[in-house]
């Protein structure tokens, strides 16, 4: 069974919250369309992770039909949802920016340091593949790919989406629906709410990915998306351990919610000047963050 793909895991994560705040009961018919579209993804994503949503009982699949809510859905109990293998996940992403691991390492070393059984470590290395900082070795073994290490180079990064990001709200085939406006302001919202200090780090970062993303894709310049993808690649690791300092966020989601209000009322020019303030905030705050973003000399 190939390992499961680091997006439906995600969304199966957040489906249920989706499904609660929609008022869906029992026996509802869960439309995979609409639900794509509600998450700004295709349709695939939304079927594995339904299908994932089927083992634990929340869902049902029925032949010829579809998917059905099954039981009521649940708000997530208190405290962080981690996926299983997320602090190993974490461990090694650590011991990556310190230096602890080489360029190049092989799977039986990856299991014997994390204790990890094979099925687990090619479920972690799908996922750190996908997020684009490993790729397997021709033969043999993983190379780590290229990523940002110092807390300067990191700070670099948010220079450069300080430039292009606010450019991408003026470009003149810059168009976006209020149906996905709205859904990142209800995002937004339940980062507000709490989940900023219940959800996962990596969801909390994708968060943040997916509110920039979806506006440099709104441009209509795919240079602007495609640059800014490149940065989310090569920071994603520092933008972890900064997410380890979460009451920043509580600036920045208010932040967001003043952009999305912004480009509701078509006021392009005024949601720059946001974009521009609330990127260089963020580097202020990385300023002050750069002893816990310094590797550690142990």
């Amino acid at each position: 069974m190939p390992p499961r793909d680091q997006l439906s895991d995600r969304l199966a994560r957040r489906l249920p919250q989706y499904l609660q705040d929609e008022g869906m009961k029992p026996d509802d018919h869960l439309s995979v369309q609409k639900l794509a579209d509600a998450f700004n993804v295709s349709r695939s994503p939304i079927t594995a992770a339904l299908a994932l949503l089927t083992q634990s009982g929340l869902v049902r699949h029925e032949a010829r039909r579809g998917y059905f809510l099954a039981q009521a859905p649940q708000s997530p109990s208190p405290g962080r949802i981690e996926d299983p293998l997320s602090q190993i996940y974490f461990q090694l992403a650590e011991d990556r920016l310190d230096g602890k691991l080489s360029d190049a390492i092989s799977e039986n070393l990856l299991r014997e340091r994390y204790d990890l059984s094979k099925a687990d470590l090619r479920s972690l290395l799908h996922r750190i593949m996908q997020e684009g900082w490993i790729e397997p070795r021709p033969g043999y073994g993983w190379s780590f790919s290229p990523m940002l290490t110092t807390p300067d180079a990191l700070v670099q990064t948010y220079r450069l989406r300080a430039a292009i990001e606010p450019a991408a709200l003026l470009e003149p085939d810059f168009n976006i629906d209020r149906r996905t406006l709205d859904h990142l302001a209800e995002v937004e919202q339940r980062l507000m709410n709490g989940e900023i200090e219940t959800i996962s780090s990596d969801d909390l970062y994708q968060c943040g990915v997916d509110f920039h993303e979806t506006l440099a894709a709104a441009s209509g310049n795919p240079y602007f998306l495609d640059a800014l993808k490149r940065v989310n690649r090569i920071r994603r690791l520092l933008a972890y351990r900064a997410n380890l300092t979460r009451t920043r966020f509580r600036k920045q989601v208010p932040e967001h919610l003043e952009i999305i209000d912004l480009l509701r009322r078509g006021r392009n020019g005024d949601a720059a000047v946001a974009m521009q303030h609330h990127l260089g905030s963020v580097i202020v705050n990385l300023q002050d963050l750069q002893p816990s973003l310094t590797p550690s000399q142990t």
